[in-house]
């Protein structure tokens, strides 16, 4: 998925020298509303793009989720990694952005969208986390972060980052993130958390917004015990 805003930032701090004869993977391809991919193959001639998601549609080469990129394409195996709007959506968000850092070659680019606290719950299946300026930079503090913005448009944070001769993966166990889920930043996201919450929202309409938080603490001790 790809806003305009997205696509603009990959134009900005994505230049031909850096994309020629490169080979470059987006994680999350599956093309809902835009891509960087035409442009991107169209003027910056790589000699590899493949487009990985967990279903096939437009713009995906390589059907395979993101928790099992790395068994499936090896160590640095690529001079780029895209993935734009997809961090949100994968609910173990440490071993996706563990596996966008160790394909990235040494030297390697990365160039990361998602979304931040304030922009609205959309599942496609399903919507996790929100991801902050900070977020970013601590996530990926063991790469040399270039540029790191909000999206001017929406809700929403963009990380071009390198990676460096002599990476150190960052330890981010026990780091808290923002669970649309919870709303609050919590370490992991229990299976009976997501399962009230999905039921909430077959149940309760936007006017109802307001009885979440007393239902959920009413539901949940039904739900934690199965």
């Amino acid at each position: 998925m790809c806003h305009n805003s997205v696509i603009t930032f990959g134009l900005k701090h994505l230049s031909v020298e850096e994309i020629k004869d490169k080979s470059i993977v987006e994680v999350g391809a599956y093309d809902v509303n835009g891509s960087l991919r035409p442009i991107i193959e169209s003027w910056g001639n790589p000699a590899q793009y493949i487009g990985v998601d967990i279903e096939k549609g437009p713009g995906v080469d390589v059907v395979c989720r993101a928790e099992n990129m790395l068994d499936v394409f090896g160590k640095e195996s690529f001079d780029i990694v895209i993935s734009t709007e997809l961090l949100e959506h994968v609910r173990d968000w440490r071993t996706v952005i563990s596996n966008i850092k160790n394909v990235c070659k040494p030297h390697g680019t990365i160039l990361v969208t998602t979304r931040s606290k304030g922009f609205k719950y959309h599942g496609y299946p399903h919507d996790f986390w929100r991801y902050e300026l900070d977020d970013l930079k601590e996530i990926f503090s063991d790469y040399k972060i270039i540029a790191i913005e909000n999206d001017p448009i929406a809700p929403g944070v963009f990380l071009k980052a390198k990676k460096p001769d002599k990476f150190v993966e960052k330890n981010l166990h026990g780091y808290p993130l923002y669970s649309v889920v919870m709303d609050r930043k919590v370490v992991e996201l229990k299976d009976s958390d997501l399962r009230i919450f999905l039921f909430l929202r077959k149940i309760i309409s936007k006017r109802k917004k307001r009885l979440h938080g007393l239902l959920f603490s009413m539901i949940r001790p039904i739900f934690s015990n199965h």
